[in-house]
């Protein structure tokens, strides 16, 4: 990297390990997606139980995040990635094997710990860089989390109809393994002086909550995600029970958001530098809201089609990728010296949000009602995050005023 500030600790990692970070965490969330339908016949469980490897998992990342972030800005970077993915490998030997639902369910959830590989590479970014030029870097930087889900469901549902579900677990374990090498010899650490204490932290925290900005940010990322994670939840069932698709076809399909969300960081790393961060965060919620509207439109007024449903998936892929680095970047800028705190709270918040819609969109579809419930769902969470940067953008406007 270049153009980074001085008196880091150590020599700043390379940007292609803080991609590799940010892909293992996704590739942990979405590989076995095509597998859910057959993990629950397999475990002799219910649908809605088999989802909360997804929807409990993205809460329990939503904690690990929280907790995380601070402990970043206390000890460093390094020393916590490192240790979130040796228990995310201890985990995934646990998951493998698992004799029944619950075991593997508790499994999964320690899995979780890979989320600091998420808040970890933004943090980084942040330390490393300022405003609107962290903003770009961060998509380039999260592109990771583009291209792995673009192609691990694919592989995940061939895998799946060839070798059965735990074989995307293995190759789960088996790429986190090859990661955690690859930050052990390049990882270093960009917090300098030593880390905020936490006690500081604590005192600090009254700052993020005052601010206006801050929570518009969080907000707009955390509605914006929560499209993505509503699908998440859903998608499975809808391929399978609505389209009638089979593991490695819904595979295929899972390529649609993560190839939009690729563009949108790509364009969001060429732009984000000239147009601004909210600006940036405002086309991207435009982007995201069309397709998603029209795509419920055509539900109600009785278009079934997979090519409607996951081509406006892919649109409001695109719509996240531009949204997303720019509000993570805005979250941390309200104080610098907390990168990490802010990169973990604002996480933590967009996962927990995820979370619940995932779970609220497993809950709802149900045999006989389509992928109508999924896509309401969708549309209002992504209206939600064009209100919250509108909201930024007008008390941006006062302040300057």
């Amino acid at each position: 990297m270049t153009g980074a500030r001085p008196a880091a600790t150590r020599t700043p990692p390379r940007l292609v390990t803080l991609v590799a970070l940010s892909g293992v965490a996704a590739l942990s969330m979405n590989v076995f997606l095509p597998s859910l339908p057959g993990m629950a016949r397999d475990f002799g469980v219910p649908y809605a139980v088999m989802q909360l490897s997804v929807s409990a998992y993205i809460g329990m990342s939503a904690l690990v995040q929280l907790l995380g972030g601070p402990l970043s800005d206390r000890i460093g970077r390094r020393p916590v990635v490192l240790g979130g993915l040796v228990i995310f490998l201890i985990a995934t030997v646990g998951t493998l094997m698992a004799p029944t639902a619950g075991s593997f369910l508790a499994f999964r959830m320690l899995q979780a710990a890979v989320a600091v590989a998420i808040l970890v590479p933004r943090a980084v970014v942040r330390d490393l860089y300022d405003g609107s030029r962290a903003a770009s870097m961060i998509g380039y930087v999260t592109m990771g989390m583009a291209v792995v889900p673009m192609i691990a469901p694919v592989i995940g549902g061939i895998l799946d109809e060839l070798f059965g579900w735990r074989s995307n677990f293995t190759v789960m374990g088996l790429l986190a393994l090859a990661v955690f090498v690859a930050a052990f010899l390049d990882l270093g650490e960009t917090v300098r002086g030593g880390g905020t204490p936490l006690r500081q932290q604590l005192r600090n925290y009254p700052i993020l909550a005052r601010s206006v900005r801050f929570w518009g940010y969080c907000a707009a990322a955390t509605l914006a995600s929560g499209t993505f994670f509503a699908y998440l939840g859903g998608a499975p069932f809808v391929g399978e029970r609505v389209f009638g698709l089979s593991p490695a076809e819904v595979g295929y399909f899972f390529a649609a958001p993560s190839i939009g969300y690729m563009t949108g960081n790509f364009l969001s790393g060429r732009f984000a530098g000239r147009l601004g961060m909210s600006r940036m965060i405002l086309l991207g919620a435009i982007v995201c809201v069309v397709p998603v509207t029209l795509a419920l439109t055509a539900d109600v007024s009785g278009i079934i089609s997979p090519w409607v449903f996951f081509g406006a998936v892919a649109m409001m892929g695109l719509g996240n990728g531009m949204v997303l680095p720019s509000a993570n970047a805005g979250m941390m800028s309200v104080r610098p010296d907390l990168a990490g705190t802010a990169s973990g709270l604002g996480g933590a918040l967009a996962i927990a949000g995820g979370a619940v819609l995932s779970a609220l969109a497993g809950a709802l579809l149900t045999p006989g009602r389509g992928a109508t419930p999924l896509l309401c769902i969708m549309t209002c969470s992504a209206i939600g995050s064009l209100l919250a940067i509108l909201w930024v953008i007008r008390r941006e406007k006062r302040t300057l005023g």
